[in-house]
């Protein structure tokens, strides 16, 4: 895949990386394409947190996927310091061309060159297809999540 980019996503590139995330049944329930104006200010808080790294992939000039990377300072583990992943998602025409497999490996790559000492993510409980995915990216299911909506 060497014609792919990854790199710091840009305001301009919202109205993909939100089709991209409202593009299967959960995210067509709670994502609003046609309205950008959260997420532009979402973005704008993202991007002046040094700890947030929302990045695109793109190829031939198209982005064809997202993902977040966020960096958290904590006690435990001895002080370490860990990154999350969220909102991986991957164009539709990309879907099984190995690029999902490597936008999580550039942030796992990533987590390492900024000195974290572990790396987590989470899925949805419906999505088995990822789960199988990120099993076999080496990630272990090893905490059950829960979630209040406020």
């Amino acid at each position: 895949m060497s014609d792919l980019e990854i790199r710091r996503a840009t305001e301009a590139d919202l109205p993909a990386i939100v089709a991209m995330l409202a593009d299967d049944p959960l995210g067509a329930s709670r994502e609003s394409p046609d309205d950008l104006a959260p997420y532009r200010t979402a973005f704008a808080a993202l991007d002046a947190d040094p700890k947030q790294h929302l990045v695109v992939a793109e190829r031939d000039g198209r982005v064809v996927g997202t993902l977040q990377l966020t960096v958290i300072p904590g006690l435990s583990r001895r002080g370490a310091t860990r990154t999350i992943i969220e909102a991986v998602r991957i164009h539709a025409d990309e879907r099984g061309s190995g690029l999902g497999t490597e936008l999580v490996e550039w942030a796992v790559a990533e987590s390492r060159r900024l000195g974290c000492q572990l790396v987590q993510l989470t899925s949805d409980a419906t999505r088995l297809d990822a789960h199988r995915f990120y099993e076999r990216l080496g990630f272990e299911a090893s905490h059950l999540g829960f979630k209040r909506q406020l």
